[in-house]
């Protein structure tokens, strides 16, 4: 080996000559049919001004915003999501050198602040946009939303919780404390600042106000450290400092709450949920965010972000995100049994939508043990017209009064309460009434339900859309389609763990992530002669 100076910064100078064999121009590399082009053609058709307006200035040596949300998109459609992997990509990868155009590769730093300053704040524009777009072109119908959620896992640790239950526990107990060490004040130094023996937080602030004038007409000092004897008034006020630090602390984390009955500390907008990839196998809640998609045609046409660990309370807010944001309403709104409330059906309803959700107890339903239950009000005749029901038995069930129940979220279902004249001396009794109830033997207990007229007519009207053939086939799609963007998404693109921190970063990156999706799927159909087909046909028997 020559003894050169091989240890300097720049690689060329003891590079021997060699002839280049790859052509200049990048653009010749790249295949015709390569996903990169057809990002790069969509991209630049999109109006991109809000994004522009959010840059301050511009300078000439800077990737533009377009170049930038080339680069984020492509990254995503390749399953890159790490601002450093993308960098390294913009270095090493002549798909990404290629949507720079010759211009120098950003800073990884550059690309976060693009994720979380500047495309989040016009992030469901674009998404709206692309939606826009497709229906135009007759990619989505425009006819049939599918909508299903997931639980992704956010940027937090698991062991970051903190649980509202807990919390108000624990600030139960401190207000115990603190009206204790009020009474003992009063009696130690000779004040009366409580009125009716109720203690409240001005008091509180009352007193600690007086034991500091105290300390200052008495000229004590405060001693702290081994060997030092503190006066009972010393003790008093750092009692009293200590509990309503706790106080203050407690009453902020109730209010980070809000409804929620969780939340982690390193990402507060993030409730810990119970996931179904646990490796344990033991339920264990991780803090994580529900994602609501709404697919058609293959394509994520719309979105959301929310803290709810059920899908039944994200139905409305979806939809009445979705129809402020696209040119377009859907008329069909097709979702499993988890969307079914009452309060849903009737938004959809008045909506003047077609509701296409499953029974939550459709499954159940078919089995035989369900249709044997004398108990369950399914398998009892109704009679209309006078309003009750025919046990087993033969004895009237009859309406006696109705109440008003509200949900978490405020709305008021209507339930009937209908009760039997008289059970005794029933041979189907121990069968009909089910629990336990150790007070009243089983042979003086009537049987009793409260049932909504209005949900149970809902539920039968659906029941009898989805298995026609027209509901059949959207229950089907539906299971390709919604559960299919979800399987692609964590499985094949492998997104497992958000990036980015807080509900509104989240949410920019699950539409990067849509839109990423939809660029892929639109090349896939295009090279597979697929573009137009909306729903997957139902296989015929043979």
């Amino acid at each position: 080996m020559q003894n050169q100076n091989i240890l300097q910064k720049n690689y060329t100078l003891n590079q021997k000559v060699y002839q280049l064999k790859l052509p200049f121009n990048i653009d010749c590399i790249i295949p015709e049919n390569d996903s990169v082009r057809l990002l790069s053609q969509f991209v630049e058709e999109m109006d991109l001004t809000e994004l522009y307006s959010t840059y301050f200035r511009i300078r000439e040596n800077q990737v533009s915003p377009t170049k930038m949300l080339k680069i984020m998109l492509y990254a995503y459609m390749n399953g890159i999501y790490s601002t450093r992997d993308i960098e390294k990509s913009c270095h090493r990868d002549i798909n990404f050198r290629f949507l720079l155009e010759g211009a120098s590769a950003p800073d990884h730093s550059t690309f976060a602040r693009f994720r979380s300053l500047h495309f989040a704040q016009c992030s469901q524009k674009f998404l709206a946009q692309m939606s826009n777009f497709l229906y135009e072109i007759g990619e989505i119908s425009g006819k049939t939303i599918f909508i299903d959620g997931t639980k992704i896992e956010a940027s937090s640790n698991k062991y970051t919780f903190v649980w509202k239950k807990a919390v108000t526990k624990n600030m139960a107990k401190l207000l115990i404390k603190i009206a204790d060490l009020v009474k003992e004040c009063e009696s130690l130094y000779g004040i009366k600042i409580i009125y009716k023996d109720k203690v409240q937080i001005k008091h509180v602030k009352k007193l600690r106000k007086k034991l500091y004038e105290i300390k200052k007409a008495e000229g004590i000092t405060f001693v702290h450290g081994c060997g030092k004897r503190k006066t009972s008034l010393q003790k008093s006020i750092e009692s009293l400092e200590e509990y309503l630090s706790k106080l203050k602390e407690y009453t902020k984390k109730v209010y980070t709450c809000g409804d929620r009955n969780s939340y982690s500390k390193t990402d507060t907008d993030a409730t810990f949920m119970r996931m179904k990839e646990d490796s344990m196998k033991n339920g264990q809640l991780k803090p994580a965010y529900n994602v609501q998609h709404g697919v058609d045609a293959e394509y994520i046409t719309w979105l959301t972000v929310g803290h709810q660990p059920t899908d039944t309370t994200t139905l409305i807010p979806f939809l009445n995100s979705m129809e402020e944001n696209l040119s377009f309403k859907y008329l069909k709104v097709v979702a499993d049994a988890g969307y079914e409330s009452e309060e849903n059906y009737s938004f959809i309803e008045e909506n003047n939508q077609i509701a296409f959700i499953k029974p939550a107890n459709y499954e159940i339903s078919k089995k035989r043990k369900h249709k044997n239950d004398i108990s369950k009000i399914e398998n009892m005749a109704y009679d209309l017209k006078n309003d009750l029901f025919v046990c087993k038995n033969g004895r009237k069930l009859k309406a006696t009064n109705s109440k008003l129940r509200k949900s978490k979220t405020g709305y008021e279902s209507e339930k009937t309460i209908y009760v039997c004249d008289d059970c005794s001396n029933c041979l189907y009794k121990s069968k009909c009434i089910k629990g336990n109830n150790s007070k009243i033997p089983l042979e003086e207990r009537t049987k009793k339900f409260e049932t909504s007229k209005k949900f149970n007519r809902q539920r039968k009207e659906t029941l009898e859309r989805i298995i026609t053939d027209e509901g059949t086939l959207l229950r089907m799609n539906r299971s390709i389609q919604a559960e299919g963007s979800f399987a692609v998404i964590k499985q094949d693109m492998n997104f497992r763990r958000f990036m980015c921190r807080g509900q509104k970063n989240v949410l920019s990156e699950s539409i990067l992530l849509a839109m990423a999706y939809n660029v892929n799927k639109l090349h896939n159909k295009i090279q597979s002669n697929r573009t137009g087909k909306h729903l997957f046909e139902l296989k015929k028997s043979a």
